[in-house]
C-alpha cells in the first residue's frame, strides 16, 4: 500500500519542477458511470472522483492540449488529443478534455493549436452543462 501511495505522489507530482501536478493522467483514472437524466431524456457519463483527485481541486494544475474553441470570449475546450480523435469527434472519453476559463482567450489562437494551460482545479460531477474537468483561472503558458 505504501509503494502504491509512493508511486502515485510521484506520476502526480514528480513530472515537474514544482508541487503542482501536470498532465491528463490525473484524469485518466477517474471512473465513469452512465446515468440517466430524465430533464433532457439522455444519458451522460457521470464522474467518480477519489479522494486523491479531491484534495487536488482548487490547486493549480497544468495541461498541455490542443485548442478547441466555444463561441465565448472567456471558455475553451483543451482536449489531449487533437480535434479529429476528440472526445466530441472521435472515441476518445471525457477525461480527454478540461474546460478553460480565463479573463479572454488570445485572438491569435486556431483550432488544433497546441498549447500550456495552468489554472485552478474545479471538478464537476452535477452539471451537465459544464466539462468534468474545469481550469479556472487559467492562462496560457509560452
Amino acid at each position: 500500500m505504501k509503494f502504491k501511495l509512493l508511486f502515485l505522489a510521484l506520476l502526480l507530482f514528480g513530472s515537474t519542477s514544482s508541487n503542482e501536478p501536470e498532465g491528463w493522467e490525473i484524469f485518466e483514472k477517474v471512473v465513469f458511470t452512465p446515468t440517466y437524466f430524465e430533464d433532457v431524456n439522455a444519458y451522460f457519463d457521470v464522474p467518480t472522483f477519489d479522494k486523491g483527485l479531491k484534495a487536488l481541486e482548487g490547486s493549480v494544475v497544468r495541461l498541455s492540449g490542443f485548442y478547441i474553441p466555444f463561441d465565448l470570449d472567456t471558455t475553451f475546450v483543451l482536449s489531449g488529443l487533437p480535434f479529429s480523435s476528440c472526445f466530441f469527434c472521435g472515441g476518445a472519453g471525457p477525461e480527454t478534455v478540461a474546460e478553460i476559463r480565463m479573463k479572454k482567450i488570445p485572438d491569435d489562437l486556431i483550432i488544433d493549436e497546441f498549447v500550456k494551460v495552468e489554472g485552478r482545479l474545479q471538478l464537476n460531477a452535477t452539471d451537465i452543462d459544464y466539462m468534468n474537468f474545469i481550469l479556472n483561472d487559467a492562462k496560457i503558458l509560452k
